[in-house]
Parts: C-alpha cells; sequence; structure tokens
C-alpha cells in the first residue's frame, strides 16, 4: 500500500445552518426529525477534504470521534502482528466510520480515501451527551453499530465456507444494497476501490478478481468498464451469492 500522507485536521468552520443542510441532505436517513438534525448539525464539524490515499486516522490513534461521509468513499487496511496488511472495510457515501473503535477506544486500522473525499467528524463525548437527550439519534447509532456487527459476519462467513465466485457474488450484491439505502441505483454505480483492495478484503488474489468478473461479463450478469459497474441480473447474481458454489 502507497504511504498515506498525514493525517488531515479541521477545515475552517462553516456557516451552522448550511451544515445542517448538508447533513440532512445526504449524511443522515429521512427518517430523522429535523430537530434532531438541527442538534446533530452542533456537534458536526466539516473537516477538510481526503485527496486520493490521505489517512483520515491511523491504526492505533486513540478513538475519540466518528466520521459520516459526505462525498467519496474510503477503505480500512488492518496490520496484522506478521506485518501483513488487510483490507477489512469499504464505507460509501453517508455511512459512519469509527464503531469498530468504541469498544478497545483505538483505531484497529488506517482509514484510507479511495479517492477525494469530504467528511464531518462527530466528537463522541459530544454525540454521546447528544444522545442521552435524544432517543432517536440513539436509536439510530444502535442501527449503524447492528449494521456493522452484520457486516463483520458476513465478511466471516465469506471467507471460510464461500468459494471465490460467490464471495465476489456475494460482495456486488451488498454494494448493490448499500447504494439502494442512500437512494442510488442498485445497479449502475461507481466503486473506488480497485481489483486489488476487492481482492485483499474478499481474500482473493487480484488476478482471481479479473478472471471472475470477466466470466460474469459472458454470463450476463455485470458489466465493468473502468470504475463503473452494471448489474443486469441482480435476481441471478443474489443466487449465486445465496448457493454453496459452482455446479
Amino acid at each position: 500500500m502507497t504511504t498515506p500522507h498525514p493525517v488531515l485536521r479541521f477545515a475552517r468552520q462553516h456557516d451552522l445552518n448550511n451544515q445542517t443542510c448538508r447533513l440532512s441532505s445526504l449524511c443522515l436517513p429521512s427518517i430523522l426529525s429535523s430537530e434532531t438534525l438541527d442538534r446533530f448539525g452542533v456537534v458536526a464539524k466539516r473537516t477538510a477534504p481526503l485527496r486520493k490515499r490521505d489517512a483520515l486516522y491511523l491504526q492505533g490513534m486513540p478513538f475519540n470521534s466518528l466520521y459520516v461521509i459526505h462525498s467519496g468513499s474510503l477503505k480500512q487496511v488492518s496490520t496484522t502482528d506478521n506485518q501483513e496488511e488487510h483490507v477489512t472495510s469499504f464505507f460509501l457515501p453517508g455511512e459512519i466510520i469509527g464503531l469498530d473503535a468504541i469498544g478497545e477506544q483505538r483505531y484497529p486500522g488506517n482509514a484510507i480515501a479511495l479517492e477525494t473525499t469530504t467528511l464531518f467528524e462527530l466528537p463522541f463525548d459530544r454525540l454521546e451527551a447528544l444522545t442521552c437527550s435524544s432517543p432517536e439519534l440513539r436509536n439510530y447509532l444502535y442501527q449503524c453499530m447492528s449494521k456493522e456487527l452484520q457486516n463483520e459476519r458476513l465478511l466471516m462467513h465469506m471467507l471460510l465456507r464461500k468459494t471465490s465466485d460467490v464471495r465476489l457474488a456475494t460482495f456486488f450484491v451488498a454494494m448493490s444494497l448499500r447504494f439502494r439505502r442512500r437512494g442510488y441505483s442498485p445497479y449502475c454505480f461507481n466503486l473506488a476501490m480497485s481489483r486489488g483492495d476487492i481482492g485483499s478484503y474478499l481474500g482473493l488474489a487480484v488476478e482471481t478478481v479479473s478472471r471472475l468478473l470477466g466470466r460474469f461479463q459472458q454470463q450476463g450478469l455485470i458489466t465493468s468498464r473502468g470504475r463503473e459497474f452494471h448489474i443486469h441480473d441482480l435476481e441471478a447474481l443474489t443466487r449465486l451469492a445465496d448457493s454453496n458454489g459452482r455446479c
């Protein structure tokens, strides 16, 4: 992995009303009331934009904040005791970063921008105080934590039991669902991560990922052009993801 730039800090403070508007328009779900969004906007701080390969935080740094992606995307890369690097998570617009650091109070990996990315920082002490008086926001954070656990279980299930083609199919079905949840098309989307990043996340060689993408294209499941992916048969792709492997 290319050595990231130093961790970036805050940009100058933006107008609060404009900041709340940006939060409500993209970062947070419409199920939250306008009152909760207004209070949330007081807590949130707009960070300086990250360039591609910039680090939001580094593995082992003390946990202080959660982050919400406004635009762009990031990956989390963890280094094992044997100095092996593995991509453990991808984060898309509207998703919260740092939930897996709450327990140990340290970030478990390097959060690296895959493209130009803008975020809001949520200092955890202020956010925690806000949730005490906002059951709505507290329940939303619980839902985010639950999804984080579900994603971890899904990854472990793929790595332990699934064949390579099922792993890749599961990855695209999961990405499709994540874009659908944010109000984007579940059939056509851009993914900034490289084939190598996808392979590291799924426990596959980059050559395997490329070969499988070619096979999926021949089967009429997916076509790709650079970072843009088109799912042509989501039903068939889902059946493959739910199966035990190739017949």
